[in-house]
């Protein structure tokens, strides 16, 4: 079994900045993709934004140019950097990995999500 545990939530002033954390334990291999999504109230989860193992980025439009995912494979963590947030960013956040924990055996995970609101 995998657990990912998010950090870094909270209450930010529209412009300002936070930085997400993705903490990954239990029997992990190799963790291949790393992604954040977001569900605003009333709307669908969409995705942010993903990472492989060896660094590719995908962002989705409206945050491109200023979130910037990262990952550290040695600590099995992934990051979201948000700047210049904006009211519309309020969300919950949540992390996922795609994690091989076996020769034979790959799943995806979800965190338990954590809450950013963007309000002056």
């Amino acid at each position: 079994q995998v657990q990912l545990v998010e950090s870094g939530g909270g209450l930010v002033q529209p412009g300002g900045t936070l930085r997400l954390s993705c903490a990954a334990s239990g029997s992990i291999f190799s963790i291949n993709v790393m992604g954040w999504y977001r569900r605003a109230p009333g709307k669908e989860r969409e995705l942010v934004a993903d990472i492989t193992s060896v660094g590719v980025t995908n962002y989705a439009d409206s945050v491109k140019g200023r979130f910037t995912i990262s990952r550290d494979n040695a600590k099995n963590t992934g990051y979201l950097q948000m700047n210049s947030l904006k009211p519309e960013d309020t969300a919950v956040y949540y992390c996922n990995a795609v994690v091989k924990s076996g020769p034979l055996y790959t799943a995806r995970y979800w965190g338990q999500g954590t809450q950013v609101t963007v309000s002056s």
